[in-house]
């Protein structure tokens, strides 16, 4: 056991092994959604990020953590808007749907 921790490699960052698993197990388009993470900010504008995050998508659908039900509400009525500008800022469409969900934020 002691030979095995000798032999590892030294410690590497968390996001290289992320992008790396990332990149092995899902396919292009799904490497691209995952550019909402780092553009969604400027996307959707500094109020609405204070209180929607993105935080999973399956398919062509996006999972939207919110911060209440009034925020759901809210957003319902700009969740067309909303997906033409991820669709646009992305360069393709890629998303079709948002659903939102009540939840903690970070």
């Amino acid at each position: 056991m002691e030979k095995k921790r000798n032999q590892r490699k030294e410690f590497e960052h968390i996001g290289c092994v992320i992008d790396r698993t990332i990149r092995r197990y899902r396919n292009e388009p799904d490497m691209e959604l995952a550019q909402i993470w780092d553009r969604w900010d400027r996307i959707v504008g500094k109020v609405v990020a204070e209180n929607a995050q993105p935080t999973a998508f399956k398919g062509k659908i996006l999972m939207v953590q919110v911060a209440s039900s009034t925020w759901i509400h809210q957003l319902q009525f700009v969740k067309a808007e909303m997906i033409s500008k991820l669709n646009s800022a992305l360069g393709k469409e890629l998303v079709k749907e948002i659903k939102f969900k009540i939840g903690a934020l970070k």
